[in-house]
């Protein structure tokens, strides 16, 4: 139960939801144990008032004993009619109160855990599946719903309900009563062994599961390159094997679960059987009257379902305390991406970076070493490299993504540990390399960083000066035109140039292009960049590129190879050194005129 206990400020937080149905599940039984007596005396009554009318039969008063005998078993059939209908409207209160707060309390959990994701870093994601993330906030907080709602209703019910029919019954007969509970407590123990058995195989369809929801959704995001290389076949036979793990598990599921009714009703059976052979002897010897056994009966009935119940709330509690393990991973995990001072202030853009070392936490890969350079307010920095030499990871750690393994990063001569995170990304727009779009309005899209209303006139400047204004109009709806998942329905540029016009539309104080200009063609990316040297004057812009010709307009370049910095300058005097960016800038060069 100990990692349920998180969840006891939430009770504390709903108590009232719990106090009343607590009270009403007292008052719902105290409706299911008086018909119980009413049976017992309406039998007794109909057998000893049988023998009475018969002494009536034939007489002139027959028909007037008749009806007063019928008279008294309609009283006593209104009466257990009228405790059945309370009972039900007790039940349904019960389930409005227990059931809703455990609903209210799913409702609570979730938008903590997802709270929770949105603060994590970017390396709890590198390191956790969106599968499993996936499935801890629907799985596993479905379970622990049923914890707080089906068991705990339950579990009280059982703690209000045994008690007091067992002091019924024990007050009316005590021999009869432990004789016809001896098959409960053997009931009660089958029922946990077979969900033992349930929860053991539930878990491994769950794991099933999980892995054949990743399999689905990296094939879907994949299609494009499952098409492209004609792996269709190879995936659709993946999938099957998946699907034949998770039917094999199912199936031997449904067998454990296909012992359970079986089991309840066998020993309800044994019992009522024994109620009946030893009331039956009770009766003959005159110790009990007849309807003694058909309210022990009743009371065996009553009992049934919360005996067998101990064993499933059990069973629900472990798996509820099994998956409250798996959301508390998460919930405990602690961001080290915090501010030092909370400082929240304008910026105005300018940039020092000392002697900057960074190495991936979750792959020990050392991505920059000892880097430093220096950018004025208003300058433009271009950050040229070939693959891996830590372009991405510089603005990564502008952003605050991560935080420097040594060395520092200073924003307008304070550490940029000190700022407020948030405040300080709403200062900054950032254009990724791995573009990602919303399924929703090219307008949303584009006012997506703006805490403010979308003003119209804005949005269309920011895709004007993105150079997508005419390809926006194309469009049957224009800017209401609706983007696909991860905005396929643009082709590569277009998706580029609407997540610049996202990145602008904040008016940032400093920009970050993040290799964004990647998927256009080079006459694209210079009507981009002029566009763009508007956009950029007055306003802090660091370029990340392996393309020299985005370096261009840039006042300052520095060239990264394997995490280090190897040279700085203009491009005139970079082109003068006939270095590395030089002869990068040739081969280029050289390349863009083999293609014309």
């Amino acid at each position: 139960m100990k990692p349920l206990w998180r969840l006891n400020k939430y009770l504390v937080k709903y108590k009232w939801y719990l106090i009343f149905g607590t009270l009403f599940t007292v008052i719902s039984n105290i409706f299911v144990i008086i018909p119980a007596q009413l049976v017992r005396i309406a039998i007794n009554y109909v057998v000893e008032s049988f023998s009475f009318y018969q002494l009536f039969d034939g007489s002139p008063l027959s028909g007037e004993a008749r009806s007063v005998f019928l008279s008294f078993i309609f009283v006593f059939g209104s009466l257990i009619l009228a405790m059945a209908l309370l009972r039900g409207v007790f039940l349904f209160l019960i389930r409005q109160t227990i059931i809703a707060m455990s609903r209210l309390i799913e409702y609570d959990l979730k938008n903590e855990i997802y709270e929770k994701y949105q603060n994590l870093p970017l390396s709890f994601y590198r390191q956790n599946s969106t599968g499993d993330l996936m499935a801890r906030i629907t799985e596993d907080v479905g379970r622990v719903r049923m914890y707080l709602g089906p068991a705990i209703m339950y579990g009280i019910n059982l703690v209000v309900l045994f008690p007091m029919v067992i002091a019924y019954m024990l007050s009316v007969n005590v021999p009869l009563t432990v004789y016809s509970l001896l098959p409960l407590p053997v009931l009660s123990l089958s029922i946990y062994v077979v969900n033992n058995m349930i929860n053991e195989r539930s878990e491994k369809i769950q794991r099933s599961l999980s892995n054949l929801s990743t399999f689905v959704q990296e094939a879907f995001s994949g299609i494009r390159v499952i098409k492209a290389f004609v792996r269709e076949k190879d995936s659709a036979n993946e999938f099957q094997k998946a699907s034949e793990d998770y039917k094999e598990k199912s199936i031997r599921l449904t067998l454990v679960e296909s012992l359970f009714y079986p089991l309840i009703l066998a020993l309800i059976g044994l019992s009522t059987i024994i109620t009946v052979y030893v009331g039956g002897n009770q009766v003959i010897d005159g110790a009990i009257g007849y309807g003694v056994i058909a309210e022990f009966i009743l009371y065996v009935s009553m009992l049934t379902w919360p005996v067998t119940s101990l064993g499933w709330v059990t069973s629900i509690v472990q798996r509820a305390a099994a998956s409250q393990v798996r959301i508390n991973e998460f919930l405990d995990e602690k961001n080290h991406i915090i501010s030092t001072e909370n400082l929240e202030k304008e910026i105005i853009g300018e940039i020092e970076v000392k002697n900057l070392s960074f190495v991936y936490p979750d792959s020990g890969i050392k991505a920059l070493d000892n880097v430093s350079f220096d950018v004025r307010k208003g300058q433009s920095l271009a950050i040229i490299g070939t693959t891996g030499s830590g372009k991405s990871t510089v603005a990564n750690l502008l952003l605050r993504m991560y935080d420097a393994t040594s060395g520092t990063i200073l924003i307008d001569g304070k550490d940029i540990r000190s700022y407020n995170i948030s405040g300080l990304r709403r200062q900054m727009g950032y254009v990724p390399q791995d573009v990602f779009l919303f399924s929703d309005s090219i307008t949303n899209n584009i006012g997506f960083g703006l805490d403010s209303e979308l003003d119209k006139e804005h949005i269309e400047m920011a895709a004007k000066d993105a150079d997508v204004y005419e390809n926006i109009l194309s469009f049957p709806n224009g800017f209401d035109t609706r983007l696909g998942e991860r905005g396929i329905t643009l082709s590569g540029g277009q998706k580029q140039r609407v997540s610049i016009a996202r990145a602008i539309a904040k008016e940032p104080k400093i920009l970050v292009l993040d290799d964004c200009l990647s998927a256009v063609d080079t006459k694209t990316e210079n009507a981009i960049l002029n566009a763009m040297h508007k956009i950029m004057q007055g306003r802090t812009s660091i370029i990340i590129s392996h393309r020299v010709s985005s370096a261009k307009l840039a006042d300052l370049i520095v060239v990264l190879d394997d995490g280090k910095l190897i040279e700085q300058g203009t491009h005139e005097e970079l082109i003068e050194r006939k270095g590395v960016y030089a002869d990068l800038y040739e081969k280029q060069t050289h390349q863009n005129t083999e293609v014309e």
